[in-house]
């Protein structure tokens, strides 16, 4: 039985990752700032009000106390569609909160809880990569997914004395209220594959960058 943290479990990929890290009898502990009713029904242990926007996230690592992880999923994000013409910088940078800083802040505060031989799972977007942006647009979240995935591949190096691996994960396009329902993926599908490809991440895969099919994505 693995012991797990996980944020951004309230709803979508992360809800669904929460109910099958449970159902195979791993301990979940479940990072929100508010506790949705989905979450509360899954029975897994929950820290609520904690803001990932927040400077200090003194308040997670007083919940943990002596906690320790055998896996720390960085699940939480936020979308916002914004373009050149009409920039909200105001969104962007609340992008970049959740998703760059929000997982490096976590994994800064849970650091002295990872077990030797864990590892360290980021939920990311192939919208972060380089190579394959062919359409443009999408500012915000383009830019912050890029700037996890460098932190991901600082963490790698960083991590790695301590046999810790850290993997990039791009969930695909996925059903969910992000995604305004749309997508080719069914949340559970998603999880899934996560899943599988978490649970076979070794040392020698640290610092890789995948999507949920398997296929190694370019930077």
């Amino acid at each position: 039985m693995a012991q797990v943290l996980l944020t951004g479990a309230n709803r979508g990929i992360g809800l669904e990752l929460a109910r099958q890290l449970h159902a195979r009898g791993d301990h979940v502990v479940a990072v929100v700032r508010t506790l949705s009713p989905a979450l509360a029904k899954v029975g897994i242990q929950v820290i609520d009000g904690i803001d990932l926007t927040a400077d200090d996230l003194g308040g997670l690592s007083d919940a943990l106390g002596n906690a320790r992880f055998d896996l720390l999923i960085n699940n939480a994000g936020l979308l916002h569609n914004d373009g050149l013409e009409h920039l909200d910088l105001a969104a962007i940078r609340q992008q970049f909160e959740v998703n760059a800083l929000g997982p490096l802040k976590v994994t800064h505060a849970v650091l002295p809880r990872l077990a030797h031989g864990a590892r360290v799972a980021h939920i990311t977007s192939r919208m972060g990569s380089l190579a394959d942006n062919t359409s443009g647009g999408h500012y915000g979240y383009r830019m912050s997914k890029a700037a996890l995935n460098m932190a991901a591949r600082s963490m790698q190096h960083d991590l790695a004395g301590r046999g810790i691996a850290v993997g990039l994960y791009h969930p695909g396009f996925v059903r969910t209220e992000m995604t305004g329902g749309r997508g080719m993926l069914e949340t559970s599908e998603s999880a899934e594959g996560l899943l599988a490809l978490i649970d076979g991440l070794t040392l020698a895969e640290s610092g890789g960058f995948w999507h949920v099919n398997g296929e190694r994505l370019p930077w």
